[in-house]
């Protein structure tokens, strides 16, 4: 009996080292292994939310790359409007250089469409199949927002939301008071937008002309793409810190089920000598009780 026992026991050490594992099957410790279970799914789930915090932060400098495209392309549209009442430039001149005023604003628009793994990186209207337009620096119900989760437990942890920017209403401005409008209220005679599909629409999708603008709009035009630049550089730092806590999260995860899960190396091998002496002295007093039934039947005779 103590020899079958101890024989057990050392098997068990044995299997423990080899395979590293406190816990091999549910017997070894039923409620420990349940609690390991639901602690390596939280491990997985916080590997995946990491993950999807580093796509949106890619797809947040992907929007910031375009915005500072942006910027560039309305300081050239300032330039140039100086450049249109230079006293030394002729009709032939000034139209020139409200022909390239005007291709601007068209590849701004296109600017405005460029998507992200399909995923577009601007928004005109407050969802993605809606027709409610959008309004820079909006209320809640007048923006565009994408959640991320920042923790293992989805809806029920820490969502962040990032603002697909609204750039087409951020350079749609209304000339009385300067102030950010819908990009469908443009009339490009009050309310001048910037961005335009083509250059031979009519009306209110008409571009504008270098003369009809004041530099004011320029000024405005060019702060309201540095608010969604500055917009986007704190969406960029409120994803890195989820991240880094989520990094945290998952290391202190790991580490409590490990904990259950793994052998303690020292200990076991501990109780691998005592068992591995242990089977050896009980085989060796097997041995000497079997010896003591021959001496018996020596005596018998």
């Amino acid at each position: 009996m103590h020899l079958s026992r101890n024989n057990s026991n050392l098997r068990k050490s044995i299997a423990r080292l080899s395979s590293g594992k406190r816990i091999e099957k549910p017997t070894d410790d039923a409620g420990g292994m349940a609690v390991a279970m639901k602690l390596e799914s939280s491990v997985l789930r916080s590997g995946a939310a990491m993950q999807n915090i580093l796509n949106a932060v890619s797809l947040l400098e992907v929007q910031d790359g375009v915005l500072s495209s942006t910027g560039e392309i309305v300081d050239r549209m300032g330039e140039l409007k100086s450049l249109y009442h230079d006293v030394m430039k002729n009709d032939s001149d000034r139209e020139s250089y409200n022909k390239e005023f005007r291709d601007l604003q068209v590849q701004i628009h296109e600017m405005a469409q460029i998507k992200f793994n399909g995923v577009s990186l601007f928004a005109r209207y407050t969802t993605a199949s809606g027709s409610t337009e959008a309004l820079f620096e909006g209320a809640s119900n007048e923006v565009n927002t994408l959640g991320v989760y920042m923790s293992p437990d989805g809806l029920d942890g820490v969502v962040a939301s990032i603002h697909k920017a609204t750039l087409l209403s951020a350079l749609t401005i209304n000339a009385s008071d300067l102030s950010a409008a819908t990009y469908e209220t443009a009339d490009q005679t009050t309310v001048f937008r910037f961005a335009n599909k083509s250059a031979d629409g009519i009306g209110a999708d008409s571009v504008i002309n270098l003369d009809a603008i004041s530099v004011g709009v320029f000024t405005q035009a060019l702060q309201n793409i540095a608010t969604l630049r500055a917009q986007n550089g704190a969406s960029m730092s409120q994803l890195q810190h989820g991240y880094d806590n989520l990094s945290q999260l998952k290391d202190n995860l790991s580490a409590s089920k490990g904990r259950i899960m793994d052998v303690d190396v020292a200990a076991e091998s501990t109780r691998l000598a005592k068992y591995n002496v242990l089977v050896q002295a009980s085989a060796s007093m097997i041995a000497q009780a079997n010896s003591l039934s021959e001496v018996s039947l020596v005596l018998m005779r």
